[in-house]
C-alpha cells in the first residue's frame, strides 16, 4: 500500500512538472516570437529609413489645412499635399558641378542622373489670403561626414545659388559656391513675402559629391546623407 501511495505522489509530481515545462516553454516560445518580431519590425524601419527619403519636402500642416499653402510636382495641382519625396540615387560617386546638364532647372518632379539627385517641386498659395512664408534647407542625417563634399545647388525661379559645407581646413567658403552652409545643420534659408492667391514657386535642389572638394577623400566612402526642407507661413493678410 505504501508502494502504491508513494507511486501516485511521484505521478502527481511527474504531471505537474510536466505541466510547468510545457508552460515554460510556452512563455520561452512567445518570448522568442515576440522578440523575432520587435527585431523584424526594427530591421524594416532601419531598411526604409536608409533606403528611401534622401531629400523629402513638406509644408506645415496646419499651414496647408488654414491657409492653402501646398507642394505639387507640377505647376498645376488638383488637391493638396503636404509632403513629397524625391528619388534616391544609389551608391552615389563624385562628380563635378560642371558635368551636371544645362537643363536641370527645366524638368519637373524627381529626374536624377547617376550621380546627382536633382528634384523639382512648387510651392503653391491655393488659398485665399496672401501670405509670407520661410523655406528652410537642412540635413536630417548624416554618417562618416560625407557632407564635408557635398555641394547643394537651389534655384528659386530659375535663379540658382550654389551651397558648400565651411572650409574644413579654416574659415571661408570653397571656391565654386555662392554661399556656406549656415551652420552644421542648416544649409540655407529663403522667404517669400507677399504671395498672393493662385501664385507658385518654382525650385530645383541639386544634390551631388564635389570631386574637386579636397575633403572628397576615401574616408568618406559609404557615408550617407538625407536632407528635408521645410516649409512655412510666417504672416497672413
Amino acid at each position: 500500500m505504501a508502494d502504491n501511495m508513494r507511486d501516485v505522489v511521484e505521478l502527481r509530481r511527474t504531471a505537474k512538472e510536466v505541466k510547468r515545462h510545457v508552460l515554460v516553454t510556452r512563455v520561452i516560445a512567445l518570448l522568442i516570437g515576440l522578440l523575432v518580431a520587435i527585431i523584424a519590425i526594427v530591421y524594416i524601419i532601419s531598411y526604409f529609413y536608409d533606403k528611401f527619403g534622401s531629400f523629402t519636402v513638406k509644408v506645415n500642416k496646419y499651414d496647408m489645412a488654414r491657409q492653402g499653402l501646398t507642394l505639387s510636382e507640377t505647376p498645376e495641382y488638383d488637391h493638396t499635399i503636404s509632403e513629397l519625396n524625391a528619388k534616391i540615387v544609389y551608391d552615389m560617386t563624385n562628380i563635378s558641378g560642371e558635368d551636371l546638364p544645362d537643363n536641370i532647372d527645366n524638368i519637373n518632379g524627381s529626374h536624377n542622373g547617376q550621380n546627382y539627385i536633382a528634384y523639382t517641386f512648387y510651392v503653391i498659395n491655393g488659398g485665399s489670403d496672401t501670405l509670407s512664408y520661410e523655406g528652410e534647407l537642412f540635413i536630417e542625417n548624416v554618417t562618416k561626414n560625407v557632407d564635408d563634399a557635398i555641394r547643394v545647388a537651389v534655384y528659386k525661379n530659375g535663379e540658382k545659388t550654389l551651397y558648400g559645407k565651411t572650409k574644413s581646413s579654416g574659415g571661408g567658403k570653397e571656391s565654386d559656391c555662392d554661399e556656406e552652409f549656415l551652420s552644421s545643420e542648416v544649409i540655407m534659408r529663403t522667404q517669400k513675402k507677399g504671395f498672393a492667391p493662385k501664385d507658385r514657386d518654382k525650385y530645383t535642389v541639386v544634390i551631388w559629391l564635389e570631386g574637386n572638394d579636397p575633403d572628397c577623400v576615401d574616408a568618406i566612402i559609404g557615408g550617407t546623407i538625407k536632407f528635408q526642407m521645410d516649409f512655412k507661413i510666417i504672416e497672413s493678410t
